[in-house]
């Protein structure tokens, strides 16, 4: 809890009571109140970063005009990884300030899982020097799984240090849903160490007694629900449902209809994984806002998911309404059912200056794709019978993936790719210099014609993932990866065709968003050259070896039953 002077408190009541001029007057806007839904017509005073008068007329030593605007709460990300943006914190907040969202409560899992404390520390050090608020989850999940290979592990001693920084507000996402339902005893260890505290939680498909289970491990939120009967059940059992769009896991239109004014107490929203594509092309939160609405979602409860229920669910008491005594985290309207974003205020500042003023620090973690060899092709060949072989079937906008069996062709004792019915050869190579794992399988769904794709980015242990349908191709993908630290690559006929540099944990780029964007555009042309028919095929990549959601996922250890957590090839 932050120390506040008795005498600041002391001017606040002054100015909250006109006794003397505001700081700052915000004049002639239309307040969206997130009580009624009324549109009502005042000024907003300010004492530094906090609102100190509303409903009211006040006079200020500086003041901006409203223009009659309509003025709603700054927006908050409930979920995110930042990491998945692939910029910096401060290329992140540069990106998404612009789109209302003033308030971002991260997890730094996926730099964790390749650099362990000090990926936090940066996340934390990053977070105090920011003009949006960025608040962090300590990571519950390094590794996520004992079927893959990661670059650290974190126990509940190594986050027990950190969970006092004034940035942090409790541990992210526990993904190891079995460890919490067996009484894991690291799992106890970290639940215990954060009993009290916020506890978010990562809970695909589980409901009845499995869920009781899971929420009395003290576990609040859920991101993961993908139907609204999953999602009414786990708000009925006192969850607060993270209602996610992201560039891959798309769950608005699902869950859209179970968000009215009587359940948005219960219903937030986060993006979980956005890149700077996706944002160009379509926005962030505000996103989510309008396109709720134009799904028949009431503004008022479509608003009140984005700002008054998230901050609630997080313990951020200080925000959420624009009201006295609130953050002055202020987003002014064009047009209220368009989400149409016109200027922000962070903390009382507007963005443009605020952002100018502050000093990034330099992230960790250069130099971390390491092979223990350079690859070749014969490391992507399959030996074994094309009889009744496991693919991994893509899901377009989800992260599960189907359990499929084929018959593959067969020559020299290997099993073919078959790209005329679009099954590639997918393929995860351990890249954290602890080991030469490789592991073989088939993917469904990329409609890949020829060469290959891959990625440092591999949800959660971040090894290179490779997709393709000619080995030497796949080859020259991997290794080009390491070469340059980290990234996207686009291969055809044994050469780079595209590639993005992500050489910070192999996962974000040290480049302005605007550039990260236009890399972006360019290799999502070179793949729909290639045949590629996914809208975002390297996020898609990426979640492929993801394994703690059903069903067939992929390791640097093989193909792995999810189900059964056994590696089955």
């Amino acid at each position: 809890m932050a120390h506040i002077p008795p005498d600041l408190i002391a001017r606040r009541i002054r100015q909250g009571t006109g006794a003397e001029p505001a700081d700052l007057v915000i004049r002639d806007v239309r307040l969206f109140d997130l009580v009624t839904g009324a549109l009502i017509e005042t000024d907003i005073a300010l004492c530094g970063d906090t609102i100190v008068g509303t409903l009211d007329r006040y006079d200020g030593s500086e003041a901006i005009d409203g223009r009659g605007r309509i003025v709603v709460p700054g927006f908050i990300d409930t979920h995110l990884h930042v990491e998945s943006s692939l910029v910096t914190p401060f290329e992140f907040e540069r990106c998404v300030l612009p789109h209302g969202v003033t308030t971002a409560i991260c997890d730094p899992h996926e730099m964790a899982n390749v650099l362990g404390v000090p990926a936090l520390r940066y996340f934390l050090d990053a977070a105090s020097r920011m003009v949006m608020d960025l608040r962090v989850n300590l990571s519950s999940c390094v590794p996520s799984s004992p079927v893959e290979t990661s670059g650290a592990v974190l126990m509940a001693d190594d986050l027990a240090p950190l969970m006092n920084h004034p940035k942090v507000i409790g541990l992210a996402e526990f993904m190891n849903m079995p460890g919490v339902l067996s009484g894991d005893p690291g799992c106890m260890d970290k639940l215990a160490a954060f009993a009290g505290r916020h506890i978010d939680g990562h809970a695909p498909l589980m409901r009845g007694k499995a869920l009781n289970g899971y929420l009395s491990g003290g576990i609040s939120t859920d991101h993961e629900a993908t139907r609204a009967d999953e999602a009414l059940e786990k708000i009925r059992k006192g969850m607060t449902v993270l209602i996610r769009e992201g560039s891959v896991c798309k769950d608005l239109a699902a869950l859209a209809p179970l968000l009215t004014v009587e359940t948005s107490p219960f219903l937030a929203f986060c993006t979980d994984d956005r890149n700077p594509l996706e944002i160009a092309h379509e926005g962030h939160i505000d996103f989510l806002i309008r396109s709720a609405i134009a799904r028949g979602v009431p503004p008022l409860a479509a608003y009140r998911a984005a700002s008054l229920t998230a901050a609630r669910a997080f313990g951020l008491t200080d925000r959420g309404m624009l009201a006295p005594g609130k953050r002055a985290d202020i987003v002014f309207l064009d047009d209220l059912e368009g989400c149409a974003v016109s200027d922000v205020l962070a903390g009382g500042r507007p963005i443009g200056p605020a952002l100018a003023a502050r000093k990034p620090i330099p992230a960790p973690g250069r130099d971390s794709v390491i092979l223990n060899r350079p690859v070749t092709a014969t490391d992507f060949a399959i030996p074994g019978s094309g009889a009744h072989r496991p693919v991994m079937g893509i899901v377009p906008g989800q992260i599960i993936t189907t359990f499929l069996t084929e018959d593959l062709a067969e020559a020299d004792g290997r099993v073919l790719a078959d790209a005329d019915r679009d099954i590639a050869k997918v393929a995860v190579v351990a890249r954290h210099g602890l080991n030469g794992n490789i592991g073989r399988g088939f993917v469904r769904g990329f409609g890949l014609r020829g060469g290959a794709l891959a990625s440092s980015v591999g949800h959660d242990a971040h090894n290179i993932c490779v997709v393709g349908t000619d080995d030497s191709d796949m080859a020259v993908a991997v290794n080009r990866l390491a070469e340059i630290g980290g990234g996207f690559v686009v291969v055809a006929q044994g050469a780079v065709r595209a590639e993005l540099h992500l050489p910070i944990a192999g996962l974000m780029s040290d480049a302005p968003f605007e550039t990260v964007r236009a890399q972006l555009e360019i290799l999502r042309a070179a793949t729909r050259d290639m045949g590629v028919t996914l809208e975002e095929p390297f996020l898609q990549l990426a979640f492929l070896p993801l394994p703690v959601v059903p069903h067939l996922k992929i390791t640097d250890h093989g193909l792995v039953d999810v189900g059964r957590m056994a590696v089955i090839g």
